[in-house]
């Protein structure tokens, strides 16, 4: 387990939503970890700690009253339902965009779920 914050924080979305998110993300993507139905998404700290609120996605580190703590699979781990990497560590891959994340991932509440984020507030 690590500590969410220091080093990045992370956005928790279901896999289904973070898929579709990722595919609308394509190549500008950080390292995404993924744990059976969730996907954690590293981005620089504090940078989504403003964000508006979007169903199902939490944000975790920075600006938070609690301390957060995430599995980090080895690096090599890169399938399974349990713990791995869904977005490898690697040259330029590490940390996503949080605007842009941000922007993908209210794309995809829209098709997955069938909401808009105006109507969630």
């Amino acid at each position: 387990m690590v500590r969410v914050g220091p080093h990045w924080d992370v956005v928790r979305a279901p896999e289904a939503l973070g898929g579709r998110a990722l595919e609308l993300l394509g190549g500008a993507s950080g390292a995404v970890i993924a744990d059976y139905n969730l996907m954690y998404c590293l981005i620089r700290p504090g940078s989504a700690q403003y964000w508006r609120r979007i169903r199902q996605v939490q944000t975790l580190g920075t600006g938070r009253v609690e301390t957060s703590y995430i599995g980090v699979p080895p690096v090599d781990r890169t399938s399974g339902p349990y713990l791995h990497w869904r977005v490898p560590l690697g040259p330029g891959r590490y940390l996503t965009d949080a605007d842009r994340l941000r922007e993908a991932l209210a794309r995809a509440a829209v098709a997955e779920l069938g909401i808009d984020e105006e109507a969630d507030r």
